[in-house]
């Protein structure tokens, strides 16, 4: 029998999606639970896949980077089709021949290239790539998201000039044709790029974005982090970042200023309950920021495993619209990339974001005395609409004090 392949519901109000890649084409047997297709929504990406063994038809206009309506038909499944005859004799022999594979790095290129996953595919078509060029150091010789990143576009082929022809040192040749740099090249933007650029200027174009900074002297922090970093991780599985310190202090200064993790809603303006940190990620395809949700519940290790499993699944594109939504406050930290100082955008509808920033050695002046100081620039850039300058500014006091007195920090007092 003939099975559709829909466009699932991915969000309650997402209605369209972006088919991102097919991993198999119209013709090709495929498995049961191996991924047909990557869907890019304006929140996150989702990956589709078979439910029954059979051989994939995918429909006219439902190629990559067609547009698809939630609950589309984009293909079937023709579950009584049987794998070709050619394609099914390798398919059972392909533990016995694993070992010569190994030896011929022309064949496992093109074998990894049939085999991309959702990522590799992305990043393969985004770079103009030949999948059967590069050696793969996966599984079987399969290409990883390291090779494909690592390789560089086949260099177009040209014919060189004789040498006796060559213009004289003196002579400035005229400029013509493309740039030496290479052509230039058009990629139309991803669903969740155009969105993420949709977010950040309606953050612009509707709040009244102001920006207040504080600095931090981080000397405590790192002191308890390093006196107890290996057995944390050996008790709790993860490392012990600043990022869980910083998450504590802010839920600790939201309690005390409920417009911060407020917003404007109409006329009215939203209060919450309850405290979901978005933490900005950076993936291939933009920054996304999940959510730690009800943050106010988790204890320090409960935080960093939290971010820990969101960074993951933004590295492998797994985070969902769940993952992305509900949040009440965010925090994006430059410092990572070796940012001194910046000035953060809105998570629209979110009233205000705070921005960490690079660790850095600084002389203070500490009792009359200079002392060397780990010190870090804090930014809050937030609402005016809603938040006045005098609840900004003792926001990011509050969230200094905690973060330079951990143990007040850890005891919630």
């Amino acid at each position: 029998m003939k099975q559709e392949i829909k466009v699932p519901a991915v969000g309650e109000s997402i209605t369209e999606a972006t088919i991102g890649s097919w991993t198999k084409k119209s013709g090709d047997f495929v498995k049961r639970n191996e991924v047909l297709m990557l869907l890019e929504t304006d929140k996150a990406s989702v990956e589709v896949v078979a439910e029954n063994d059979g051989v994939l038809t995918i429909n006219p206009g439902c190629e990559a980077g067609a547009v698809v309506q939630i609950g589309a038909t984009v293909a079937t499944l023709d579950t009584d089709a049987k794998p070709a005859a050619g394609a099914a004799a390798p398919a059972a022999e392909a533990p016995k021949a694993a070992a010569p594979v190994q030896a011929a790095p022309a064949a496992a290129g093109k074998d990894a290239s049939a085999h991309l996953s959702p990522a590799v595919n992305r990043i393969v078509n985004e770079k103009g790539l030949d999948p059967s060029a590069i050696q793969g150091t996966g599984k079987d010789g399969r290409l990883t998201k390291g090779d494909v990143l690592d390789a560089q576009p086949a260099a177009k082929a040209a014919a060189p000039a004789p040498a006796a022809k060559a213009a004289p040192a003196t002579v400035t040749p005229v400029a013509s044709g493309p740039s030496k740099q290479g052509d230039k090249k058009l990629v139309p933007m991803t669903t969740i790029r155009k969105r993420i650029s949709e977010k950040l200027k309606e953050a612009q174009n509707t709040a009244a974005l102001l920006t207040t900074f504080n600095e931090v002297d981080m000397g405590k922090v790192m002191e308890l982090r390093s006196k107890y970093k290996d057995k944390f991780k050996e008790k709790y599985g993860v490392n012990l970042g600043f990022n869980g310190f910083f998450v504590k202090a802010v839920v600790e200064a939201l309690k005390d200023f409920p417009a911060v993790n407020a917003w404007i809603n109409g006329t009215d303006i939203e209060y919450h309950n309850y405290y979901n940190i978005g933490i900005a990620v950076s993936t291939e395809k933009g920054l996304m920021v999940p959510n730690v949700k009800d943050a106010d519940t988790l204890s320090l290790a409960g935080i960093e495993l939290a971010i820990r499993d969101l960074a993951a699944k933004g590295r492998d594109g797994k985070i969902t619209p769940n993952d992305l939504g509900g949040g009440t406050f965010s925090i994006t930290n430059g410092g990572v990339f070796g940012s001194l100082l910046s000035t953060p955008i809105l998570n629209f509808p979110q009233s205000a974001i705070l921005g960490l920033h690079k660790i850095q050695d600084r002389p203070m002046a500490i009792n009359g005395k200079v002392e060397i100081r780990p010190m870090m620039y804090l930014a809050l850039t937030y609402d005016h609409r809603i938040i006045d300058g005098k609840e900004a500014v003792s926001f990011l006091v509050k969230i200094k004090e905690l973060v330079e007195d951990p143990e007040r920090l850890l005891l919630e007092v």
